[in-house]
């Protein structure tokens, strides 16, 4: 039984010891997205600014952000101070009523979105807010399909998962491909997944993307990641969005656009979309929008698509929608990214990781490709810079096969940065807070534990060598 004892102050805190709180974790809570076996998740208990601190006061810089959220960073004191006053005024009303958070942070986004979406859906997550942008590009087009891409991932509920590209759809199909979802191909010039060359293609990606739509009965939408998140920080060329905004207006097919990652001034504008002065017919986003301090969502759309439930049925809510306990803190959030210029300084300091990044590549062997917007980068880890070989693939994510990534991720926690790794690269995405001297850190550390990669990379070409001899 977990015993609390009260502090001179008059709050609580756990008895526990770290360990237990470990052991305690590990034994009665799932570990996402892994095999149960040798998880040993890390306590955390404290965290500010850039910074988390364990159980045993070690202090690691959060370099990417936690889970790609964190954009304020830790300990911001306007959105802990919203997240009182709203307990204290109003924690809870039904979606049916209004609230005064309601109302301000839907003015507030009549602002910070790109124009024309001005109809608001309020989740509790990404996951739910693509949910709610499926149905409602369903009920609207009264079509079915939804053309997806390979490498993305837009949640974990049953049709965000059935959307998603990578890895962690498998083990849900075949019940994921009966959810009305489609594929193609990802916009990846870097290694492009239908051997074409820009900017000679002339934006094939796009092309391939009609093709799909004239060729299908009933497309209600294209779904994509303005910039691909988890999947490698995958952006596009400069025409693409205007390219399929036009495909997408000529056949009758909505476009989505998944910000749940790439907003709230992660890629240098408020929104990757503002990047291409395109806009979408549905936008959903989640994480920075309170900078993960509660968990929201919200799921947005056109006027046109607002007046067609004007006097057509809208079929869908939850208890949580709207939850104002999450609406006064997202309020917060965007009060203080304007005072602090956050979007403005995501965008100043894109050169200057831009340039770091590439000393990275020109010095390594193993580094593929950097590639990324404002404060959201993805370094690439390859077994051959000309052939582009991964070290690791998705098969070897999901059999449990340990991780080059993750080798290397566990070297740089032990000297104090945290960094997410995915498979065969490294997502770079620190509070938009961050000081050049964190970001030379961070950086610094990777540098220092891409030796690792280096010497494999010098034992496969020296393999390949004596093979070639034989």
């Amino acid at each position: 039984m977990m015993s609390t004892t009260e502090t001179t102050n008059g709050s609580l805190t756990s008895a526990l010891t770290s360990a237990e709180v470990v052991q305690i974790t590990r034994e009665t809570n799932y570990g996402t997205w892994r095999f149960q076996k040798g998880w040993n998740p890390l306590h955390i208990v404290d965290a500010e600014g850039c910074y988390i601190t364990d159980a045993n006061g070690k202090r690691y810089l959060d370099f990417s952000s936690q889970l790609m959220c964190m954009n304020l960073g830790h300990k911001n004191q306007a959105v802990i101070d919203a997240i009182k006053q709203q307990a204290q005024d109003l924690a809870y009303a039904m979606p049916g009523y209004a609230t005064t958070a309601r109302a301000e942070l839907s003015k507030l986004l009549l602002d910070v979105l790109p124009k024309g979406l001005n109809k608001f859906f309020f989740t509790t997550s990404g996951t739910d807010a693509n949910e709610a942008a499926f149905k409602i590009a369903r009920m609207y087009t009264g079509k079915t399909k939804i053309i997806a891409r390979y490498r993305s991932y837009h949640g974990s509920t049953s049709s965000s998962i059935a959307a998603t590209g990578d890895p962690r759809r498998w083990p849900m199909e075949p019940r994921g491909k009966a959810q009305g979802v489609i594929f193609g191909p990802e916009v990846h010039c870097y290694k492009c997944p239908i051997k074409h060359t820009y900017p000679e293609c002339g934006i094939a990606c796009a092309d391939y993307i009609e093709h799909m739509i004239r060729n299908e009965s009933d497309v209600a939408a294209v779904l994509v990641e303005p910039i691909v998140g988890t999947n490698g920080v995958i952006v596009p060329p400069q025409e693409y969005m205007a390219k399929l905004r036009k495909i997408c207006d000529e056949y009758g097919v909505l476009m989505i656009a998944d910000e749940v990652m790439s907003g709230w001034g992660r890629a240098g504008a408020w929104f990757a979309m503002d990047l291409w002065g395109v806009t979408p017919d549905i936008l959903t986003t989640a994480k920075g929008i309170t900078s993960a301090y509660v968990p929201l969502g919200l799921c947005a759309t056109s006027e046109k698509i607002g007046d067609y439930f004007q006097d057509h049925y809208f079929a869908h809510g939850h208890t949580y929608e709207a939850h104002p306990m999450t609406l006064l803190p997202a309020v917060a959030t965007i009060n203080e990214m304007r005072r602090l210029k956050l979007v403005e300084r995501a965008k100043e300091l894109e050169p200057f990781v831009e340039q770091r990044l590439k000393a990275l590549k020109a010095k390594h062997p193993s580094v593929g490709d950097v590639r990324g917007k404002g404060l959201f980068w993805a370094v690439d880890l390859v077994k051959d810079q000309k052939t582009k070989e991964p070290f690791n693939t998705y098969s070897d994510k999901i059999s449990g096969k340990p991780l080059l990534v993750d080798q290397i991720a566990a070297k740089m926690a032990a000297d104090g940065v945290m960094i997410q790794a995915w498979v065969s690269h490294f997502v770079i995405a620190p509070p938009l807070i961050v000081t050049r001297e964190e970001l030379d850190k961070g950086i610094a550390t990777l540098d220092k534990y891409l030796s690792i990669a280096d010497e494999q990379c010098s034992a496969a070409s020296k393999s390949e060598e004596v093979g070639a001899a034989r």
